[in-house]
């Protein structure tokens, strides 16, 4: 896949592909690739990649200078990470924080708060996860107990987070919890920034089907944090939950759409190696998934062009995760099926492949950031304007 971003980003283009092509080597050339929102194989070198990017200056481009970034555009920033997923570099171990929690503080934290973590963040000597899913409160956010009170100079922190990608690296998790004790639902909810190495935080990995461990639930049993560390206003927390939820929403489906890609031209030479393109109904299939990942570079260019034109994103950034998500999962069946018992094997120890991580990771991409069930929901209530769905 090859875009033309137009003459006034073609030198600095020019200067993230001269710095991968200089860089992106040794072990982390052997590592191209690795890594996604739920996988953190390869740990150590994704982070050793990080601090790499950070001593070329390549992480928070857009950031202000004065909190350590470089200052640049948007349109920057998509060629960044539009260079960066086309010679499929490791994944990110920070992602967390450089895609999420940062963006929020430079949207809706004090200065103290910007000043204090984003050189951090910037330099990987800090590293975050986050607190918003419960056991009772996974897409439907405004249900979370967790809460917290005043006390002093402080807050105190008790209740059960789960599903926190990369949790049991975190140093600092950003928590939705509940400060008014007396609220329900949507009001009352404060985000808070809370430190985990102190003896009020436990921190326990889930492993997934892939047999890893990036997943972890935390539990908060009269954990502190200063009275300072609210991101926003107190009680508003759930238009900073928001806020934060929507860039996610942004454009970092750019690299994903770029690895779907890469497996659906996979798909095609095994479908030709086995000669599966002679029969008719799989044929169609597998045109179909090439017409899927199709689909999904034409919205993600939408929504760019809107992006940088200044524009509210339309609809179809509102139905890209969706769509995304289902059909990664056809795509990873589809060649599982054409792999045959082949695809059922796996390596001593538990050691899968690429294609068996692929479509066993992507059993989740229809439950994290926001299930299907949810996002149809919002399509229909938001972008169709349809009857809200009748609540209990």
């Amino acid at each position: 896949m090859e875009l033309d971003f137009g003459p006034a980003v073609r030198d600095f283009r020019d200067e993230v592909r001269d710095w991968l092509a200089d860089h992106l080597v040794g072990e982390f050339a052997e590592n191209r690739g690795v890594g996604g929102p739920t996988d953190g194989a390869a740990w150590e070198v994704r982070l050793a990649w990080d601090r790499e990017l950070s001593a070329g200056g390549w992480l928070g481009i857009g950031w202000p200078q004065e909190y350590g970034g470089r200052g640049l555009g948007l349109l920057e920033e998509i060629v960044f990470e539009y260079e960066y997923a086309r010679v499929n570099a490791p994944y990110r171990a920070t992602v967390n924080a450089l895609d999420l929690l940062g963006p929020m503080l430079l949207k809706m934290g004090s200065e103290t708060q910007k000043k204090r973590f984003l050189p951090p963040i910037l330099a990987v000597e800090e590293l975050w996860g986050q607190g918003f899913s419960e056991p009772g409160a996974g897409s439907d956010l405004a249900s979370v107990r967790t809460r917290a009170e005043r006390d002093g100079d402080e807050w105190v922190v008790s209740g059960q987070k789960v599903w926190t990608s990369f949790g049991i690296h975190a140093d600092w998790i950003y928590v939705l919890t509940r400060t008014d004790p007396r609220s329900a639902r949507h009001k009352g909810l404060s985000m808070l920034l809370v430190p985990t190495d102190q003896p009020g935080v436990e921190i326990r990995p889930i492993r997934n089907l892939a047999g890893q461990d990036e997943f972890a639930e935390i539990f908060l049993s009269d954990a502190r944090t200063g009275a300072d560390m609210v991101v926003g206003e107190v009680g508003q927390g759930w238009r900073t939950a928001m806020a934060t939820l929507g860039i996610e929403r942004g454009t970092t489906l750019l690299p994903q759409q770029l690895a779907f890609e890469r497996e659906a031209e996979a798909l095609i030479d095994l479908a030709r190696e086995r000669g599966a393109l002679d029969d008719p109904m799989l044929r169609r299939r597998i045109v179909d998934a090439w017409i899927s990942v199709r689909i999904m570079r034409t919205t993600n260019l939408r929504t760019i062009a809107e992006l940088t034109a200044g524009r509210t994103p339309g609809a179809q950034a509102t139905t890209a995760k969706l769509y995304a998500s289902t059909r990664h999962q056809q795509l990873g069946q589809l060649a599982t099926e054409l792999a045959g018992p082949a695809g059922q094997i796996v390596g001593e120890d538990y050691d899968l492949d690429r294609r068996q991580r692929s479509f066993l990771l992507a059993l989740a991409e229809t439950i994290y950031g926001g299930s299907s069930e949810i996002q149809r929901n919002i399509i229909g209530e938001q972008v169709l304007g349809l009857p809200k769905e009748p609540r209990p």
